[in-house]
């Protein structure tokens, strides 16, 4: 008992700790940190919200259709022999390789949310349906960072291969009989959600995914301003911009075969900032976050090597 009580103590005190050092760096450098939160805030306007918010209408739309019962029944023999996941974790699949972060993780509540899929088999599906977006894959990283069209295609290949791999290793354990199969949620009366209420709630969505960005833009600021010139020149130092927010880290990277190798790790794990931003969607549920960190380790993990051999054709020696 004092061992939990001590625990939570250290965990109160810590916390507390934190939160005085980011008042602090408010108070002292409040110019640098208004200017990473309006440069966030612009990322959002032309990047976050554009991407994110036809995705999080159409999630809710397709969930709460006949449309959603279809892909569920056409998915069903594919999601349930390799996922132990009814069909209908088709659409949250489908839709996180599509929409990007957390298009993936949203979806999957909803169909929690609705009752299309058990507690074990969303939680299993949220190991590995939270990805990043081609758009970000395409736009950002083979289009600004590397300049090639090509290593955009790869990363996604290889995003996709280790969000696929990993949710195949992942699923093979603790795996239960799927509460619903794809003729019985075909048979139910979906959760119905007008247009109107569906870009409502998406609208409000999208703002809460941005004030995560912008709170983490402010951070990572605070984080780096003390670190000197060599160790912001050091091949390695996009892993720590990266660790908490993903555009960040990316933009860092230089390209070649380092940057490419950093840069699909840094994909797959998503940051700080994604992981915040998909415990937000989740909220209002019983669905645990472990599997979907459990997802993202085991998925990062898996990248490197895979990008290593794509990196291989990319930049032959």
């Amino acid at each position: 008992m004092d061992g939990v009580i001590s625990m939570e103590r250290f965990k109160t005190i810590g916390l507390g700790v934190l939160l005085t050092a980011f008042a602090a760096g408010l108070l002292l450098f409040p110019s640098e940190c208004a200017e990473s939160a309006r440069a966030a805030l612009s990322l959002c306007l032309e990047t976050v919200l554009p991407s994110l918010f036809p995705f999080f209408v159409l999630s809710t739309l397709l969930v709460s259709s006949e449309t959603g019962s279809a892909l569920s029944r056409a998915f069903a023999p594919l999601m349930r022999p390799l996922f132990g996941i009814g069909g209908a974790g088709a659409n949250a699949l489908i839709l996180g390789l599509l929409g990007g972060y957390p298009v993936g993780a949203r979806t999957a509540a909803e169909l929690y949310r609705g009752g299309a899929l058990s507690r074990s088999e969303a939680e299993r599906l949220l190991s590995f349906c939270n990805n990043a977006g081609p758009g970000f894959i395409f736009g950002i990283c083979g289009g600004a960072v590397f300049t090639d069209r090509r290593s955009g295609l790869y990363l996604y290949l290889v995003h996709l291969a280790a969000a696929l791999m990993a949710g195949l290793l992942l699923s093979r354990r603790r795996r239960g009989a799927p509460r619903h199969s794809a003729a019985a949620w075909a048979e139910r009366q979906p959760r119905r959600v007008s247009f109107p209420a569906a870009v409502r709630d998406a609208f409000f969505a999208v703002w809460g995914v941005c004030g995560f960005v912008v709170l983490f833009a402010v951070l990572l600021r605070l984080l780096t301003l003390p670190l000197p010139p060599a160790v912001r020149q050091a091949p390695w130092y996009p892993l720590f911009p990266g660790f908490f927010e993903l555009t960040n880290g990316v933009l860092s990277l230089s390209s070649g075969r380092r940057g490419f190798v950093l840069c699909s790790l840094l994909l797959s794990w998503g940051g700080l900032s994604v992981h915040a931003q998909t415990l937000s969607v989740l909220e209002g549920t019983d669905l645990s976050a472990r599997p979907f960190l459990l997802g993202k380790l085991v998925q990062t993990a898996l990248s490197v090597p895979l990008a290593l051999l794509a990196a291989g054709r990319l930049y032959p020696v």
